[in-house]
């Protein structure tokens, strides 16, 4: 899943907040898929924290569009620094606004710059992210004395088990990164003696499961 092509999205919405020199910077970060939805977003924190100093803002759709404010901070110490952790963690359709209750102290703008970073790093850590790939949905059958065996084996390459439909036999749906499907076919024709074969219904591009973001 190194491929240049792939990128990250967040996994969920999440919230942090910490207090740096009684200042209070309250995160929230949203999975998006357009501006609209971003700018939705951006406004609904604004009407939340209306008595905040400051509503700073950032971002990012697909490789392109990339939009950001510091919100009457010094320019380039908030939304910049936020954006740069998600292009750094190369996690796009993501959007993070980062609210700040002034406490009276004046932070500079190296401690500013850190601080939004910080802000934005730990939502996304709150968040966790998502590879996208090229993903097969497929259709396995399976007897019931084989069925804990071959839920390993899926689990093994990282496949995700969307459905089990119980009957005489058991067939489970599951998703797996179009490169493992073969290996897998391999693992269970040694498995069962040749019983279980895969069936692919199709391909679809979409996210892989949560993965931790430090």
């Amino acid at each position: 899943m190194g491929d240049v092509n792939t990128f990250r999205i967040p996994f969920a919405a999440a919230e942090s907040e910490f207090t740096e020199k009684r200042s209070r910077f309250i995160s929230h970060l949203f999975p998006v898929e357009t501006e609209e939805e971003a700018q939705a977003h951006i406004r609904e924190m604004k009407s939340r924290y209306y008595d905040a100093r400051h509503n700073c803002w950032c971002y990012l759709l697909g490789k392109n569009v990339m939009r950001y404010s510091d919100d009457g901070e010094p320019q380039g110490t908030a939304g910049q620094p936020m954006l740069k952790v998600f292009e750094r963690e190369n996690v796009t359709n993501v959007c993070c606004v980062v609210t700040r209750y002034f406490g009276g102290i004046l932070l500079g703008a190296g401690g500013l710059t850190r601080a939004y970073s910080r802000g934005a790093k730990d939502a996304l850590s709150a968040a966790g992210a998502a590879t996208m790939g090229l993903w097969s949905r497929v259709e396995i059958p399976c007897t019931y004395p084989l069925f804990e065996r071959v839920k390993l084996e899926i689990a093994a390459q990282n496949g995700i088990v969307d459905d089990i439909v119980y009957g005489a036999d058991i067939c489970l749906r599951v998703s797996l990164t179009a490169e493992v499907v073969e290996p897998l076919q391999e693992r269970l024709t040694e498995l069962s003696a040749g019983s279980i074969r895969i069936k692919v219904l199709g391909e679809e591009f979409r996210p892989g499961p949560r993965e931790e973001v430090h």
